[in-house]
C-alpha cells in the first residue's frame, strides 16, 4: 500500500488555545484509519488542515510523496480529498442527483442535462448499495439517508482521500451501522478513510 498522506509536526494555535502540538498522521491507499478522542483534542481541527480548511502554523504536509503548500478547500478538492463534515450541508429542495453534483452540474448550451445526472447518480449509489432514488427531494429523506447521499457525493468525485467526521453523530441506532458499512467499497478502490469518531 503506498503512503497517500503523510503529516509531521503539525502544530495549529486558536486565540488562547494550542489546538495541535507536533501531530503526526499518516494514510495509505485502502486504509481506514480511525482518529478517536474526546471532545477538543484536535480530531477535526486536524482533518480541516488536510482538506484545506484551515492553514496549519508549523509541519510539513504530503501528498503522494509532494509537498502541500497553500491548500485551500477547492484545491484539496482537485487534489482528490473529500471530507463530509459532521453538519450536514444539503440543498434540502433539490433532488439526491442535483445535491451530489452540485457545483459541478453536467449542462449542454445553460440546460442541465437532469437525464444523466440521475442516470450517473444512480450508478454511484448502487455502488455503495445504496437504495436511494436519485430524483427524490432530499428534505424527504431521513438524517441517516442525507448522510448516504453526502458519501455518495464524495465517492463522485473520484476522491483518493475520503475524511469523514463523526459520521454517525446525528444517526438512529438502527442508521448508525450504515456509514460503516458502505466504508468498504472505497476501501477497495484504493481510496484512504480517516474516520473521526
Amino acid at each position: 500500500m503506498a503512503g497517500l498522506i503523510e503529516m509531521q509536526g503539525i502544530t495549529k494555535t486558536f486565540p488562547g488555545v494550542k489546538a495541535l502540538d507536533d501531530v503526526r498522521f499518516d494514510l495509505r491507499e485502502g486504509e481506514v484509519h480511525a482518529l478517536l478522542g474526546e471532545n477538543g483534542a484536535g480530531k477535526s481541527t486536524l482533518m480541516k488542515i488536510l482538506s484545506g480548511i484551515y492553514t496549519r502554523d508549523g509541519g510539513t504536509y504530503l501528498l503522494g510523496g509532494h509537498p502541500v503548500e497553500h491548500l485551500t478547500p477547492k484545491r484539496a478538492q482537485e487534489l482528490g480529498i473529500a471530507i463530509i463534515h459532521q453538519e450536514l450541508n444539503m440543498c434540502q429542495h433539490l433532488t439526491v442527483a442535483e445535491n451530489i453534483f452540485l457545483g459541478r452540474e453536467e449542462s449542454r448550451f445553460t440546460k442541465l442535462r437532469q437525464r444523466d445526472m440521475n442516470r450517473r447518480a444512480a450508478e454511484y449509489l448502487k455502488q455503495l448499495s445504496l437504495d436511494i432514488n436519485p430524483e427524490t427531494t432530499v428534505s424527504k429523506l431521513p438524517v441517516g439517508g442525507q448522510q448516504m447521499v453526502e458519501i455518495a457525493k464524495a465517492v463522485s468525485t473520484n476522491c483518493r482521500v475520503l475524511i469523514m467526521d463523526e459520521p454517525t453523530s446525528a444517526l438512529t441506532n438502527r442508521e448508525v451501522d450504515e456509514p460503516n458499512r458502505i466504508i468498504h467499497e472505497p476501501k477497495k478502490r484504493g481510496v484512504g478513510i480517516g474516520y473521526i469518531t
